[in-house]
């Protein structure tokens, strides 16, 4: 016969204790501090897209143009700069989406939906400051003045255009995908359970009044 179990008997062990450091993974701070961050991504990123128009004059094609005193046209008819342009910013753009995706991860790793926001909307800002700022700083946008300013016969150059707009979303979508796979990637996992303890063996499955 076995004796019967005191109730002290019958009580779990202590329970393991919770794991301080966290594995390694950064812990998400408050809602207050996690729309700051958002909000610091976002303003990094459009500051970048000053950096992005600056490369975008400086390696985009230029489209040279010929005036003959009465009407402008292209000296190459056939030429494909105004393409290259429209091509490289979107170029420039996806490497920019997974550069400051990686940067924006590397900083804040156990993410939240504020920073993914702030990190699409300042790719969006990002893209559109490229844009303008490119423009702005490339040949001048009136065509005609600047015919007559350099002479007939004279070579100068159109104004820097994006003519496909769809390349101000090569940034943000790079930006997202590159986000979203190092966070499946990478991202922090969530704590496995503890497992139950019933009290009992799990050998015998009897309980004392059966032993």
């Amino acid at each position: 016969m076995t004796a019967p179990l005191s109730p002290h008997d019958q009580q779990p062990p202590n329970p393991p204790a919770p794991d301080t450091d966290g594995g390694g993974a950064q812990e998400r701070p408050p809602l207050g501090g996690e729309l700051r961050d958002g909000a610091i991504a976002a303003a990094a990123l459009a500051v970048c897209g000053l950096v992005l128009g600056l490369l975008w004059v400086w390696l985009a094609p230029r489209i040279p143009l010929i005036s003959d005193g009465s009407a402008v046209y292209l000296k190459n008819s056939e030429g494909e700069q105004a393409i290259g342009a429209d091509g490289w910013f979107a170029l420039m753009g996806l490497g920019f989406g997974v550069l400051t995706a990686a940067a924006v991860f590397w900083w804040r790793r156990a993410g939240g939906v504020a920073v993914v926001v702030g990190l699409a909307v300042g790719a969006v800002l990002g893209s559109v400051i490229a844009w303008r700022l490119g423009v702005a700083l490339g040949p001048t946008q009136n065509v005609v003045a600047h015919a007559k300013a350099v002479g007939p016969n004279k070579v100068f150059y159109a104004p820097l255009e994006l003519r496909a707009k769809g390349a101000l979303l090569a940034w943000p979508v790079a930006a997202m995908a590159t986000f979203l796979a190092l966070t499946s990637g990478f991202g922090p996992r969530d704590p496995e359970p503890t497992p139950h303890w019933d009290g009992w063996s799990a050998g015998s499955g009897e309980t004392p009044e059966q032993r």
